[in-house]
């Protein structure tokens, strides 16, 4: 028998950060605080809200701050946040595992325990965004989650950041059984082309993964001017049909909150038949080397 679904009341949070870990752990505190005073269930902050985004330049020096999940200080505050509010809060951390360095998502459940933890699977390599120096590709594979206290089989899936510019990754989870998808991100202006702005483009990727998926979509983005690099923020929450249910613009820090109703979105999905009329048998191609 399919689980009855329920509405289910999500946020995304946008903030500027420092170099100061505390600092930061504070202002996405309050913004946690702020969203589950308004109903949020999930509560997803920005990728490695822990600092700047320090992946714009090459700085060995820089691996000092990683940590393993058990130890990270943004993971454990988190931890205690989720309890303490019943809450789920995707949160992503720079991850210190043996020898080896991740930019990584720690899911962390409204009982406090970290469920588990995603690697990132695609790592960008460009002007401002050099992640490569820093990251190993993933090696967790997509996964999806149990849903918020309330709503446990309406199963969540994460992508970080660049992944959200594969559709692979959005259909991936959504085979595994996911009905909500978020994104943390950092994104903003190019250094090496200062008249190219992905801000629109950025939206219309996830929003079409939304549409082709028919799936709501949480995405949240850091703001503010780091060292010359300038992020745009315009956080969303889209429904399964892409039409955007809260935003926040290119500057403004804050918390947006919607409220889905999954019953609806089941509904759309199976009358759009995307799933019913796959043909996997076709798709091999996919799956090889360019």
């Amino acid at each position: 028998m399919t689980t009855p679904a329920v509405p289910v009341t999500v946020a995304a949070i946008q903030l500027a950060f420092s170099t100061d870990i505390d600092a930061n752990i504070a202002k996405v505190s309050a913004a946690v605080h702020e969203a589950a005073d308004r109903g949020a269930q999930v509560i997803l902050p920005p990728e490695l809200f822990e600092g700047e985004y320090f992946c714009r330049v090459e700085d060995e020096g820089l691996f000092a701050n990683a940590a393993p999940v058990t130890e990270h200080k943004a993971v454990l505050a988190m931890q205690a946040l989720a309890e303490a509010r019943g809450v789920t809060i995707p949160t992503s951390f720079f991850e210190a595992d043996g020898p080896h360095y991740y930019n990584s998502l720690a899911m962390i459940g409204p009982d406090g325990e970290v469920q588990g933890v995603y690697r990132k699977s695609h790592i960008p390599d460009g002007p401002g965004y050099e992640e490569k120096f820093y990251f190993r590709p993933g090696n967790t594979g997509f996964k999806v989650w149990p849903g918020p206290r309330d709503a446990p089989s309406a199963k969540l899936g994460v992508g970080v950041c660049w992944d959200q510019w594969y559709p692979e990754t959005a259909r991936a989870m959504m085979l595994m059984g996911a009905e909500l998808l978020f994104y943390p991100t950092a994104i903003g202006s190019e250094p090496h082309d200062t008249s190219l702005d992905t801000a629109r483009l950025w939206r219309r990727a996830m929003v079409g993964h939304a549409v082709s998926n028919v799936v709501p979509i949480i995405a949240a983005n850091r703001v503010g001017t780091e060292h010359g690099q300038t992020f745009y923020g315009t956080s969303f929450i889209a429904d399964e049909r892409g039409d955007i249910l809260a935003e926040l613009d290119r500057e403004e820090e804050g918390v947006i909150v919607a409220t889905v109703d999954l019953a609806r979105v089941r509904r759309h999905r199976a009358a759009f038949g995307f799933f019913r009329d796959r043909r996997p048998e076709l798709y091999g191609r996919l799956v090889q080397d360019v």
